[in-house]
């Protein structure tokens, strides 16, 4: 029977922790991103919220308008028109009679 001496111990103990250690790393990066993915996305929702809806040329509140199917926000102070993401390629892509009538709408020279 094999005696177990101070040496023999210390090394069962290295190789547990060697073989441990990786998962615990691990287990604390995982945990580590997820709290930074959380907190970023409350800084962003925190962001969002503030700049919600508002004019990004004068701060003021914007109002949303739905014009030939396409929904603009327009505006209350400065009046500037700003589109979202796809909104101008939608109206692009309209017939010419229909973009013209969008405009005049959007000027206020026409009803909906």
């Amino acid at each position: 029977m094999p005696w177990d001496s101070e040496e023999i111990r210390r090394g069962r103990e290295n190789d547990w922790f060697r073989q441990n250690e990786e998962k615990l790393i691990e287990a604390a990066r995982k945990k580590r991103e997820q709290a930074e993915r959380e907190n970023r996305t409350a800084e962003m929702e925190a962001r969002r919220k503030l700049h919600w809806r508002k004019c990004p040329k004068c701060g003021s509140d914007m109002n949303v308008e739905t014009i030939s199917g396409i929904e603009i926000e327009k505006c209350s102070s400065c009046e500037g028109i700003f589109f979202d993401r796809g909104e101008i390629e939608q109206l692009l892509v309209k017939q010419e009679p229909e973009r013209r009538g969008f405009f005049r709408r959007l000027m206020g020279f026409g009803s909906e």
